[in-house]
C-alpha cells in the first residue's frame, strides 16, 4: 500500500461505519449562554416595562468603541433573517452578521461596588478597552 493510502486509512476514525449520519448541529445551548441570573433579570425587565410578548432580546455586535466592537442589548421583533434561540426561557434573537462574533457567548447580570449590568463572557475576544464596553477579535 502506497504511504498516502496508509495514512489516509489510518486517519479514519475505526468505530464509525461509512454509512454513518453526520453529527447533529450543535444546538442553541452552545451557541449563546444566559446565566440564571441574567434570565431572570432580562424577565423582570420586561415586565417592569410591560413589553409585549412577541417582543424578543435582541443581542448584537456593532462597530464602535476604543477597541473597536460593542455589545447591544435591547427588546425587538424578530426578523426573518434572524437566528432564534430559547435560553433559559429568555427568548433571544441574533443577525447572522452578529452571530459569528458571539458564538459560545455568555451573558451574565452582575452587581457591584462600580454599579450593576449585563456582563458578556465571550471566547472569542482577543482584547478590551480599558472601560470593558467594547472589544476586538
Amino acid at each position: 500500500m502506497s504511504e498516502l493510502a496508509t495514512a489516509t486509512a489510518t486517519a479514519l476514525p475505526t468505530s464509525a461505519p461509512f454509512n454513518a449520519a453526520p453529527a447533529e448541529a450543535p444546538g442553541p445551548e452552545s451557541m449563546l449562554k444566559i446565566t440564571s441570573v441574567a434570565a431572570t433579570k432580562v424577565n423582570e425587565i420586561r415586565d417592569a416595562e410591560a413589553i409585549e410578548a412577541n417582543m424578543a432580546l435582541r443581542l448584537r455586535v456593532v462597530g464602535g468603541g476604543c477597541a473597536g466592537f460593542s455589545y447591544d442589548l435591547y427588546f425587538d421583533d424578530p426578523t426573518e433573517v434572524d437566528r432564534q434561540f430559547e435560553v433559559e426561557q429568555v427568548r433571544v434573537v441574533v443577525d447572522e452578521m452578529s452571530l459569528m462574533y458571539l458564538v459560545g457567548v455568555e451573558i451574565d447580570y452582575v452587581e457591584g461596588l462600580q454599579g450593576a449590568g449585563f456582563k458578556f463572557n465571550n471566547p472569542n475576544v482577543k482584547t478590551t478597552c480599558g472601560c470593558g464596553s467594547s472589544f476586538s477579535v
